[in-house]
């Protein structure tokens, strides 16, 4: 088998998922906890799996 291996193993991309998916962490910081490029998470993702991406809304409250 040709090719480069994968940054991410199987157990990191279905974590990254599973954060990505919940909206827990941000792409970019998912890039920073694995030490890889955006576009390698990107990569990895499996998009079918989660809907379009949305700011989770938070209360402000004035004081």
């Amino acid at each position: 088998m040709g090719g480069r291996r994968p940054k991410l193993t199987g157990d990191q991309a279905a974590l990254a998922q599973r954060l990505y998916a919940e909206r827990e962490k941000t792409v970019q910081q998912i890039a920073d906890m694995f030490s890889v490029p955006r576009s390698t998470v990107y990569g990895h993702l499996d998009r079918t799996k989660t809907g379009p991406r949305q700011l989770k809304k938070t209360k402000v409250t004035k004081s």
